[in-house]
Formats: structure tokens, C-alpha cells, sequence
């Protein structure tokens, strides 16, 4: 009986984890977050690129130039993106999960998960993350 208890519980983890990470509409305001982002960084604009991170990336990171540096050298598709183009949004909770499709210098493809908060009705990207892409050997 525990067990029977236990793996309902799970299942209904899963469930709710599931409907929690539903893909919602387009969001103007996330989106241009990030381009803007991206195109201060693409002006070499450290200091405007570094005021779209959330809080808790300037505390981590201190100042624009270290956070430049830890761009360009961890994610350079972003530091210098080809093509950018917007695909799923999801709610999850407290985060929005925002996924960008971004095409590098040399044409190559890269899919990366952005994180933003709202911060007192600012969008501010609090990580980004290098996903594998489907049918891509690594």
C-alpha cells in the first residue's frame, strides 16, 4: 500500500511539474530583454548588457567588465550571435524560461535557455544555459 501511495504521489509530481512548464505566448517584453542584451553586447556596451542581469548575476559577477569577459569567453554565440531567433516560452513559477535559437559567426546552430525575473515590472535574465539540440551529437 506505501508503495502504491508513493508512486501516486510521483506520478502526480510529474503531472503538475509538467502543466507548470506549459509553453505560454509570445512576450514582447522577455524578448526584447534579451535582444537588447544581446545587441549591447554586440556594441560592445558592457554596461547596458550588464544591467539587464537580474541581481543575483551583478552580485556573482560584480562588474560589467568581468561579466564581458565571462560572455565572451563562456558564450560567445551571444557575445557575437549570427541570427537570433525566439522559440518556446514557458512559466516556470517564479522564472520564465525563454528559449533562443542563435545561429553563430561560422553558421552554426545553438539553442540556449534564458532565465528572467520580473524585477518590479522589469524582465532581468537571471542565467543562461547551452542546451543540446535534438538529432546533434555532441
Amino acid at each position: 500500500m506505501k508503495r502504491l501511495i508513493v508512486a501516486v504521489l510521483t506520478v502526480l509530481s510529474l503531472v503538475t511539474t509538467a502543466w507548470a512548464q506549459e509553453p505560454v505566448a509570445r512576450n514582447p517584453e522577455i524578448e526584447s530583454t534579451i535582444q537588447r542584451q544581446i545587441d549591447a553586447f554586440k556594441a560592445d556596451d558592457l554596461a547596458t548588457a550588464f544591467s539587464f542581469a537580474a541581481p543575483s548575476i551583478q552580485g556573482m559577477f560584480r562588474t560589467p567588465d568581468v561579466f564581458g569577459m565571462m560572455v565572451k569567453r563562456g558564450y560567445p554565440m551571444v557575445w557575437r550571435p549570427g541570427d537570433v531567433r525566439f522559440t518556446e516560452l514557458r512559466d516556470e513559477g517564479s522564472e520564465m524560461a525563454q528559449r533562443v535559437l542563435i545561429r553563430d559567426q561560422e553558421g552554426r546552430s545553438h539553442l540556449l535557455e534564458y532565465r528572467l525575473i520580473d524585477e518590479g515590472g522589469q524582465w532581468r535574465i537571471s542565467g543562461v544555459q547551452l542546451l543540446p539540440q535534438p538529432g546533434v551529437a555532441a
